[in-house]
């Protein structure tokens, strides 16, 4: 009999989509293509010096040359604690927090340490693209409750009940929002935790993008307004948007004792402490003040502004104003059903390739994110850049 060589489980991951189309745009940038990538998922800002310092000198300390514990260093897992209650306002403590290797990370131990076979997870799309894949290898099944552009993107309490069944064990619940840049209000917010808390669901609430929301919108944290949800709620969040430290990759989720224990353990085997040095500066940055963040997201509201105004002009696009995150998500199903360039475009993924072969611009497409007919723009790269990429757009497809 000849076994499979590949897991069934494992074979069935995707490659993630982000990650992938901004490859692709760098090795065409590394043979001298003039490519202007809208993919990465990141600020284009440096890491604060203040942190980087910290960071050299942990290297030199004979204390971070060795194991550490495997949920985190204690004194960043104080400095979590503060930083929930000054952020999100809510009062935790440190044997709630588990440090992670990246906010994937965390939501990688989150599904792992909840799901048995057969249990759903809500989770309203255009999600953010890593969600569905440790669901279905923690055995669990994905139910994905679309919204669209009409919808400002967001979920309906008409809609939650519907796709409710007995298997329903948790919902997946972001704002401010990747891909869409969606941001609830705080009665909506409320709205959806008093639901999940009444069907007595599990909610899993990702708050990695809280800092960056623009003009009268806020972040408001669901467990925060519905605090009932404590025994039955996960805070997924990290260093990576607020502090521009991607790569440095620290994560964290906070939740239950005991969820936090069954996850601990879990990592004990898989990755054990994040790295010490990475944790060291993720310490130096949630116990500096915001001045940073407050920069970027400066930026981001300009960017998001010149973003919105472009992408409105080309024809056949329809783009919503980006509420917070830095992500633009507009309809192109206009452009869609017509030649271009002698070739013959029926999907945003087919769109997509001929953008980037034609203009040289690299976008992700909503199939990603389950919703094709959208594309995912990151306004997290220079003006120029961002404003020279969109108007090759414009001049591929026409303007209105």
């Amino acid at each position: 009999m000849s076994l499979e060589r590949i897991s069934r489980r494992v074979g069935a991951i995707t490659e993630s989509a982000t990650l992938a189309v901004d490859a692709k745009a760098k090795a065409l940038k590394a043979k001298g293509e003039p490519v202007i990538g809208f993919g990465a998922g990141e600020p284009d800002f440096p890491t604060p010096s203040h942190i980087v310092e910290a960071a050299v000198a942990a290297c030199r300390d004979p204390r971070y040359h060795h194991y550490s514990p495997a949920a985190g260093l204690p004194e960043l897992k104080e400095a979590i604690v503060a930083k929930t209650l000054r952020d999100s306002g809510w009062k935790t403590t440190a044997a709630q927090v588990l440090v992670t290797n990246g906010g994937k990370h965390a939501v990688y131990n989150t599904f792992e340490a909840l799901l048995n076979p057969g249990d759903e997870v809500l989770l309203p799309a255009p999600y953010w693209t890593t969600y569905p894949e440790p669901v279905a290898i923690a055995g669990g099944t994905t139910v994905v409750i679309p919204t669209d552009a009409r919808s400002g993107f967001k979920i309906t309490l008409e809609q939650l009940e519907a796709a409710y069944t007995p298997n329903t064990k948790a919902l997946v619940f972001v704002s401010p929002s990747n891909p869409t840049g969606a941001v609830y209000s705080r009665a909506q917010t409320e709205a959806i935790g008093r639901w999940a808390l009444d069907k007595g669901i599990w909610v899993i609430t990702d708050e990695i993008y809280e800092h960056l929301v623009y003009g009268d919108h806020e972040f408001n944290s669901i467990i925060t307004l519905v605090p009932e949800l404590a025994d039955r709620a996960v805070i997924l969040n990290g260093v990576a948007k607020t502090y521009a430290m991607t790569g440095w990759r620290v994560g964290w989720m906070i939740g239950p004792p005991d969820l936090i224990k069954a996850a601990t353990n879990l990592q004990s085997h898989s990755t054990s402490n994040v790295a010490n040095v990475s944790q060291v500066a993720a310490l130096a940055a949630l116990n500096g003040d915001l001045s940073a963040v407050h920069e970027m997201r400066a930026a981001f509201d300009r960017r998001r502004k010149t973003m919105h105004q472009l992408l409105n002009t080309i024809d056949g696009f329809y783009c919503p104003e980006p509420e917070g995150a830095f992500y633009a998500f507009p309809s192109v199903e206009g452009a869609l059903g017509r030649s271009i360039n002698g070739r013959m475009v029926t999907t945003s993924t087919e769109l997509a390739e001929v953008i980037l072969d034609e203009a040289k611009v690299a976008v992700v497409p909503g199939e990603a994110f389950g919703a094709p007919g959208y594309f995912r723009f990151s306004f997290a790269l220079g003006d120029d850049d961002l404003a020279q990429g969109v108007l090759r757009i414009a001049d591929l497809l026409g303007r209105k």
